[in-house]
């Protein structure tokens, strides 16, 4: 019975709108595990592409919805969502939207999908399409939502991706998603700025960027005791470069950055926020009171 079951959820069938660069990739990873796939994209010389892989090829999302109770969608944003599915009957289906949105849309698309009789799971891919259907690349997906939808699928989810499911509340998974990419780009700005300092000066970029790697790795390490901080709510103990230090050493920063003729654009706004908490009077703590002033 044990082995029957892990038979029939290895080959459950797909329904898959989309057929984009991201759609292409998660379809493929479910063709090549041997899951049967049906899947509409609007602009169809994209969904035949996964067609000669094996892939049925629906003229329509109605058609394609009836091939499946699965359905994962992988569209452009949530308006597309809304249109593609418009008059769509789903009563019954488990849809599972892999649209990058908001927290407040994947809420109310959640609500949108009970309405009409669906279980809905909202995902967050944290992966590029080049990594989906690669175990080693480390892609993983963020799910939120039904609970139950997630366990009856998680094998069938787990297939392109790894799954992280982080609770029933809809929005969790882009809540997630968004805060991972966020700290990424504050990562890139900083990145930016340093390559922009050096950048027609005696040192190479390729000789600049294993000292910058080294560094933010090390760096990495302040993620989990800003953490542990904002958890007790005690913001100086272990501190090692206070508050007050940091700001004092701002200034090399940008008059290096003038010097360099650099703009400061990237570095400011945070500067212009530790400024702010050390003014408040809490020059002993470490920087994580910057979050408290980010809140609104």
């Amino acid at each position: 019975m044990g082995e029957k079951t892990v038979e029939s959820v290895r080959k459950a069938p797909v329904v898959l709108l989309g057929a984009g660069a991201m759609g292409a990739a998660l379809g493929r990873a479910w063709l090549a595990a041997g899951h049967p796939l049906t899947v509409w994209n609007r602009t169809a010389v994209r969904a035949a592409a996964l067609a000669g892989e094996g892939a049925a090829v629906a003229s329509s999302v109605a058609e394609a919805v009836a091939g499946g109770r699965l359905v994962v969608v992988c569209l452009l944003d949530d308006e597309s969502v809304e249109q593609a599915l418009a008059g769509v009957e789903l009563a019954g289906k488990d849809v599972v939207n892999l649209v990058t949105g908001t927290p407040g849309q994947a809420r109310a698309r959640a609500a949108w999908a009970e309405r009409r009789g669906a279980r809905y799971l909202d995902g967050g891919i944290m992966a590029v399409p080049p990594m989906i259907g690669v175990p080693a690349a480390g892609a993983y997906v963020f799910y939120s939502g039904s609970g139950e939808l997630f366990e009856e699928h998680r094998e069938v989810l787990a297939v392109p991706a790894g799954v992280r499911y982080v609770g029933a509340d809809a929005g969790a998974a882009a809540l997630h998603d968004v805060a991972l990419l966020s700290a990424m780009y504050g990562m890139l700005g900083g990145i930016a700025h340093a390559f922009a300092l050096v950048r027609g000066e005696a040192i190479a970029p390729v000789e600049l960027a294993p000292l910058l790697t080294g560094w933010l790795t090390a760096m990495a390490g302040s993620v989990e005791r800003t953490a542990g901080q904002l958890e007790s709510g005690d913001y100086t103990t272990g501190v090692v470069s206070n508050l007050a230090m940091q700001v004092a050493g701002q200034e090399t920063l940008l008059r290096t950055a003038e010097e360099q003729r650099v703009s400061v654009e990237l570095l400011s706004p945070y500067f212009r926020l530790m400024a702010h908490r050390l003014a408040l009077g809490n020059g002993a703590e470490d920087l994580t009171g910057v979050v408290d002033l980010l809140r609104r």
